[in-house]
């Protein structure tokens, strides 16, 4: 199987290809393709993960449907037999990986939903014992469950490559105090039924983001939708609960393996990006699978 890095629809609209999807206008509704692409410390690699977007797509649609009862969505059908027919003959690279959504105004915040210390969060508590300004006990290490989930919402940097975290406050000058109030509340709420979840399934979701748009409600106002990824090994940090241990890096399903490779390997972080070997991209493949088989019960045929 190989990995599909660029995806081509001929004379369909290409709006732009992030680090993985690949977004096009199709009237006046979008269609998300996720390819195969896999980035780490901020650049895409020269391999892809062959079949990482079809994973990617299919958590996401999990979720999407789990969550229905908290937050409507952007979906209109992940189903291509659904999809206009200008979209018909790219169906090779569209089955599994696209989903076709509504056109949303999306908020300039990235909600982001942490239960536990890490990352980012991390290297602001032990400088300043706060995260997004948020104070937090003493004593807490890298990979501590903290007393309760916080809201830690961030913003993209003028280059577009890092988030931001931003304290609450500069969310509600962004978007104003009702919809910040609203997005902090949906943001919990989800957080809150997605790690239980998790943790039903043997894992822990330690943080989380998501991304969140306005449409028309059919009445003449707006209503707030989830859009985008939600709650995917790379948007997520998910962890093997019986292997959890505070005090250093955890036993995850995301793109960890490949960052352990790229340290290895002295890899400078400037472009262009290395390829990984054969065996790096295999086994950070089934780490993906195994994400998705835990999280749905189900097994994925690529």
């Amino acid at each position: 199987m190989s990995a599909l890095i660029k995806t081509d629809l001929g004379n369909v609209p290409l709006l732009g290809r992030g680090k993985v999807r690949d977004l096009y206008a199709v009237g006046d509704n979008l269609l998300l393709v996720a390819t195969d692409r896999i980035s780490a410390f901020d650049h895409v690699l020269g391999t892809g993960i062959p079949g990482k977007g079809k994973i990617l797509t299919q958590i996401s649609l999990f979720w999407f449907d789990l969550l229905a009862d908290i937050v409507p969505n952007h979906i209109i059908s992940a189903d291509v037999n659904d999809f206009p027919a200008e979209l018909q003959p790219y169906r090779d690279q569209l089955e599994g990986r696209s989903m076709l959504v509504r056109r949303a105004t999306m908020f300039p915040v990235e909600c982001v939903a942490r239960g536990y210390l890490a990352g980012s969060g991390w290297k602001e508590y032990k400088a300043e014992g706060t995260v997004c300004g948020i104070p937090l006990p003493a004593g807490l290490q890298d990979g501590s469950r903290l007393p309760e989930p916080i809201f830690t919402p961030a913003t993209k940097s003028q280059d577009g490559a890092h988030d931001e975290n931003i304290p609450f406050d500069r969310v509600a000058e962004l978007v104003g105090p009702a919809d910040a109030n609203e997005l902090r509340r949906l943001t919990m709420a989800i957080y809150a039924k997605a790690a239980a979840h998790a943790e039903s399934r043997g894992l822990i979701l330690a943080d989380t983001k998501f991304e969140f748009g306005t449409v028309e409600d059919g009445s003449g106002g707006r209503r707030i939708i989830l859009a985008d990824e939600v709650l995917t090994p790379d948007s997520s940090r998910f962890w093997d609960g019986k292997l959890w241990h505070p005090g250093g890096a955890q036993a995850s399903f995301d793109k960890q393996f490949v960052r352990d490779y790229l340290e290895s390997i002295r890899w400078n972080k400037q472009a262009p990006a290395p390829s990984l070997p054969d065996d790096v991209a295999a086994r950070t493949q089934e780490k993906y699978l195994e994400a998705f088989r835990l999280l749905t019960g189900r097994h994925l045929n690529l």
